[in-house]
């Protein structure tokens, strides 16, 4: 049976005019990540990323940390495990936030500003996967969806038998296809996206015809630190 490791990017840039690029906090997770294989005696038979820059610098932090060379030359990329555009979601339930001055004077000056943007961003997340404004994303839920479910199906159709492949991707993607797999609502799909934790690891397995969820969301790798810091959300 094949086993595919879905990892999710180490914390971004929350907050910065360019989010899709690691923090330093992000780059010590994905090495934490790399060392836990290194321990463990993991080894890969394929790696595979979304073009997102943090997906990259994730897989290049963590594979680093392994005792057998994973050139870039050799990975794959594949769109279909990018993240949905989380400012497209936010901005069309707050257009104000298309300014990024808007979004500096939000926290700034509302109080318990983190809480506040939280339950912001999950009306957002609500009103893109209704499917009553679909006419305004450039990306609707289903669109988003589909595409997330077609990049595993190719996964899973160039994937020869008892390979260990690791794929880094984003919380939105990993919480889609558990979703998918275990039968989820699109509500239930939304709360566990808040839960997946960064550069944690979520399994797979396969054989011909058959794919199920083994673990989810793990991040024993990180606990290992004993700091709260260490464990991250976005």
């Amino acid at each position: 049976m094949g086993q595919i490791y879905l990892v999710r990017h180490g914390q971004a840039s929350f907050g910065k005019e360019n989010y899709d690029q690691l923090s330093e906090l992000g780059m010590e997770q994905g090495r934490l990540l790399g060392k836990w294989f290194a321990d463990c005696g993991v080894q890969f038979d394929q790696v595979v990323t979304g073009d997102m820059e943090r997906h990259r610098q994730t897989a290049e932090a963590c594979l680093a940390q392994l005792p057998q060379p994973y050139p870039a030359t050799g990975w794959l990329t594949d769109a279909g495990f990018n993240e949905y555009d989380h400012r497209e979601v936010l901005q069309r339930h707050r257009p104000d936030f298309v300014d990024p001055i808007a979004v500096k004077q939000f926290f700034l000056e509302t109080d318990n500003a983190k809480e506040v943007y939280q339950r912001l961003f999950e009306e957002s997340m609500s009103r893109w996967m209704d499917g009553s404004h679909d006419h305004e994303y450039a990306e609707t839920w289903p669109m988003f969806r589909q595409r997330v479910l077609a990049a595993l199906q190719r996964l899973l159709e160039g994937a020869g038998a008892s390979q260990r492949i690791v794929v880094f991707t984003s919380g939105g993607t990993i919480a889609t296809l558990c979703q998918h797999l275990l039968g989820l609502s699109d509500e239930r799909m939304a709360k566990l996206n808040w839960t997946l934790v960064n550069a944690a690891v979520t399994r797979l397995l396969y054989r011909p015809g058959h794919v199920t969820l083994s673990t989810m969301n793990s991040y024993a790798h990180l606990e290992l630190l004993g700091e709260k810091k260490s464990i991250t959300y976005r």
